[in-house]
């Protein structure tokens, strides 16, 4: 949520704050605003809305500072409007701050600088920081920061800039991502990797409690106290192209069409000699009792996938929880117990809170992200990455797959540690070995989802309906569709429709069905049935051998193993999810109150 961008050189700094917040859009946001750096002034300009309406404010006047900072702001204190936009500037307009994450002391903060004089404009958190720089200030600004910090309670992400240093941007870093860069004549920093790399390959990820100098050309690293740091340097193997449409017409259009391609790199990398291969060297597997996958939205149905999945193989005590409720709920946890956590950004607010608190109870822990030096992969014991490279999209698709593949092969290696039963084993891992192929036929499919998206084109609502595994795939299902389309979806356990939720269906009400698992096929189709009878219009997912007479909307996923056979489904759920929005008009690619990386608990 929310992109910072900030820049210190010998170059005019706007072109940089800008195709930044372009890169970072994808985070989701609702105003954006620079603030630009001379020796005797601040120039702040903000405007609600898309960044096209802050360019057009930009483009009346030439801008020739070299030093400022940027911002996209996501609603969390305060209504979206121009008041209530970063960057926020104190009252005599020499300091200036942009900020990511909450300030969740910010009401007594507030409370004793009015106590002190000062004029608040805004309903932000944020703009509490400014004032109490502005308090602080004698003339040293990291005196001023290395002050203001001690006093913040929650996560930011922070740059200020200060008419007495012209040429510097003050950075601190707390439980929110930030990543520095330069160049010889330039020094920059970005919530977010895409920001950069126009300008960079090789980025410094900066941990918690650590503060940073921008300087043209140089980066001055410290922790809290004001003491040095050494610098941890990542190179960015992929380009920026790699964040272009390609072609395509949408983001996530592109996306999906690049699953085949990075299932097969997730593997390729996790797979060696028909062994599943997660390198897993110095996870002490005789002490483990328990097992914990814990994450968020979509990462949290990977989740429940590989809970399912070791749930089959081992016999210990396995389970799935979301992190937003991890943290509050008394879970047993200690140092007989393995922490698995999963992450697209490796940024997600609450999978790091529940991360830390694990570390704290000395479990062992064991991160799944997509993104190279993220906080999670930092942090955590071990870390598997997926290959799904970047992903724009605010609604996960190819990060989401690889997620998928990437967990079966980590279950596999789970159980042959753990001595587990998984029957066919090597049948099993060359089944997965095959899964781009079988994606890349359901992506051929586009066409018949396209026009089974077509039933959905004036209805409100939506029910998905599946058992077993087939209930974690709806789950995911009704999700894609009620995140691009806008449409009410709620998924249920086809067993459970008669216990309720049945009293919803109607005469043309829109069921999706999947009913792939061939032990329970039969017992939703009678579920299915039941919905039928009522009025509903149902879209039927299948197995190749199902019997599925009588119903008008069907698609059939390849023969697969039962337990991978929601990799095929998902992408024809994807596929559903998009035309519908495509049909209804929506921004596929952004989706109204959504961000990609949830940095905010």
């Amino acid at each position: 949520m929310c992109g910072i961008t900030a820049y210190a050189g010998k170059e005019n700094a706007l072109p940089f704050l800008l195709q930044g917040l372009e890169k970072l859009e994808y985070r989701g946001y609702d105003s954006a605003g620079v603030t630009l750096v001379s020796s005797h002034h601040l120039e702040t300009y903000k405007a609600k809305g898309r960044l096209t309406n802050l360019e057009k404010i930009l483009s009346e006047k030439e801008h020739p500072e070299h030093t400022g900072i940027g911002h996209t702001r996501w609603a969390t204190h305060g209504v979206p409007s121009n008041m209530n936009s970063h960057p926020h500037t104190n009252e005599s307009e020499t300091i200036s701050i942009v900020h990511n994450g909450i300030i969740e002391n910010y009401a007594s903060i507030k409370e004793c600088l009015l106590e002190q004089g000062y004029k608040f404009q805004s309903q932000t958190d944020s703009e509490v920081i400014v004032h109490m720089l502005d308090y602080y200030y004698q003339g040293d600004m990291m005196y001023a920061l290395k002050k203001c910090v001690q006093y913040l309670q929650g996560s930011f992400a922070l740059c200020v800039v200060c008419t007495d240093y012209p040429d510097c941007v003050f950075v601190a870093k707390k439980e929110s991502p930030m990543i520095v860069g330069k160049t010889d004549t330039a020094a920059f920093c970005a919530s977010d990797i895409p920001a950069v790399l126009d300008y960079t390959k090789d980025i410094c990820a900066l941990e918690d409690n650590q503060m940073a100098i921008l300087k043209p050309g140089s980066i001055e690293l410290y922790d809290f106290f004001g003491d040095p740091v050494s610098m941890k340097w990542t190179h960015i193997s992929y380009d920026a192209c790699a964040a272009q449409k390609g072609g395509y017409d949408t983001f996530m259009q592109k996306e999906m069409h690049e699953q085949p391609y990075v299932i097969k790199e997730t593997l390729r990398a996790h797979i060696e000699n028909n062994l599943a291969m997660p390198e897993l060297s110095g996870l002490d597997v005789s002490k483990i009792n328990q097992i914990y996958f814990v994450a968020c939205g979509t990462a949290y149905h990977a989740s429940l996938y590989a809970q399912y999945l070791l749930r089959t193989w081992i016999d210990l005590p396995i389970y799935c929880i979301s992190a937003s409720e991890f943290r509050y709920g008394n879970y047993r946890i200690d140092e007989n117990t393995l922490c698995i956590f999963v992450s697209q950004s490796g940024e997600t607010a609450d999978t790091l809170a529940a991360l830390k608190l694990s570390k704290e109870n000395k479990a062992q822990t064991l991160a799944v992200t997509n993104v190279l030096g993220s906080s999670l992969a930092r942090l955590s014991d071990f870390v598997l990455y997926t290959c799904a490279g970047p992903e724009i999209a605010v609604a996960s698709t190819k990060a989401y797959t690889t997620q998928l593949v990437l967990l079966a092969c980590l279950c596999l290696k789970l159980a042959a540690l753990c001595n587990g039963d998984v029957e066919n084993k090597y049948n099993m891992i060359n089944q997965l070995k095959q899964m781009p192929e079988v994606v890349e036929e359901m992506l051929q499919q586009e066409d018949k989802m396209a026009e089974f998206a077509k039933l959905l084109t004036n209805q409100k609502d939506a029910y998905f309906i599946g058992r077993q595994l087939d209930y974690l795939s709806v789950l995911e299902g009704a999700l894609k569709l009620k995140e691009v389309s806008y449409v009410h979806a709620d998924a249920y356990m086809a067993g459970e429709l008669k216990h309720g939720p049945i009293a919803l269906i109607e005469k043309d009400t829109v069921v999706i069905a999947l009913a792939t698992q061939p032990s329970v096929a039969q017992k939703t189709i009678s579920n299915i049935l039941e919905t039928v009878a009522r009025g509903a219009k149902v879209i039927l997912i299948t197995s190749k051998n199902q019997n599925a007479e009588g119903f008008d909307y069907v698609i059939r996923i390849p023969d697969v193993d039962p337990l991978f056979s929601c990799i095929p489904a998902t992408v024809l759920l994807q596929e559903l999810a998009y035309y519908v929005a495509k049909e209804k008009g929506c921004d596929v690619d952004k989706p109204r109150n959504l961000a990609k990386s949830v940095t905010v608990e």
